[in-house]
């Protein structure tokens, strides 16, 4: 049997056609072009946080400050906070000034992702994940600016008035981050709300009517989140829970500019056909 098969692949080389191989090697060419692509969409998008990171370093001291300063305003007169870890001095600082470099870096890594992802789609799809992704980084920057300088300084207020007598309030920088981060991503996941509703609407996942007739569930779920997501404050939970309410109004009241009546689909249909 093992002459056969070589006479055979020597046979078919000798009259000219293809190897066996061939009708394979056109996808997986495709696939690997694509790996390639999006391993240097990655090396891009890695680079540009580490070049700001570079940048912001030198002032990572001032960025955690900054970072600190609704806590350290209500903190009682000769109050600081402490570092109960060795490399916490250093650590901390350096993950405030990552985060803050990921942050201003992250229009140029949304690009990244969106060049590595625009060619595939259809002019419709464009004409939506564009505008999404936009709305999504500018909505989540204004729910952390809500956090920082709205929230955090009532909150930490709250809990500053209520410390005992006899007890001096002095917190660890790194508790201090993980619950900034938590809070900065709560508050930045809240305001995406009107991104979600316009989404599923603009995809007719969901209609209008019956979002408006889950209205109930969704007061009552944001009022589940706040109480989750928040300190066990009923101001924070009020400071998440309202501001969801409300977003998820204003994602209804702008989703009646973008829902896609029932005869504009066959075009959508069309248009993918004909590309």
């Amino acid at each position: 049997m093992l002459p056969l098969r070589g006479q055979r692949r020597r046979a078919s080389g000798k009259r000219g056609g293809p190897p066996l191989s061939d009708a394979g090697d056109a996808p997986q060419e495709t696939f690997i072009s694509h790996l390639i692509e999006l391993r240097t969409r990655l090396m891009r998008s890695i680079i540009a946080v580490v070049v700001v990171l570079l940048a912001l370093f030198p002032f990572a001291k001032d960025i955690y400050n900054a970072l600190a300063q609704p806590l350290l305003k209500v903190l009682p007169h000769g109050a600081t906070m402490i570092a109960t870890d060795v490399t916490g001095t250093f650590l901390v600082p350096l993950k405030v000034t990552l985060m803050a470099a990921f942050m201003v870096a992250l229009p140029y890594v949304l690009w990244q992702a969106w060049a590595f992802v625009a060619p595939g789609l259809y002019h419709h799809e464009k004409r939506l994940v564009l505008p999404v992704i936009v709305s999504s980084f500018v909505f989540f920057l204004v729910g952390m600016a809500f956090a920082y300088f709205f929230v955090f300084p009532i909150a930490f207020g709250f809990f500053a008035g209520y410390t005992p007598t006899g007890v001096q309030m002095m917190t660890d920088i790194d508790k201090y981050l993980s619950f900034v981060l938590t809070m900065f991503i709560a508050f930045g996941l809240t305001f995406e709300t009107p991104v979600v509703v316009i989404v599923l609407v603009r995809l007719r996942i969901v209609t209008l009517q019956k979002l408006r007739a889950a209205r109930p569930y969704v007061i009552v779920g944001a009022f589940v989140i706040g109480a989750v997501f928040t300190p066990p404050d009923v101001i924070s939970q009020l400071l998440l829970a309202v501001p969801l309410w409300l977003l998820f109004e204003l994602g209804l009241l702008l989703a009646r500019f973008v829902s896609v009546p029932v005869e504009a689909v066959p075009g959508a249909d069309q248009e993918q056909a004909e590309a």
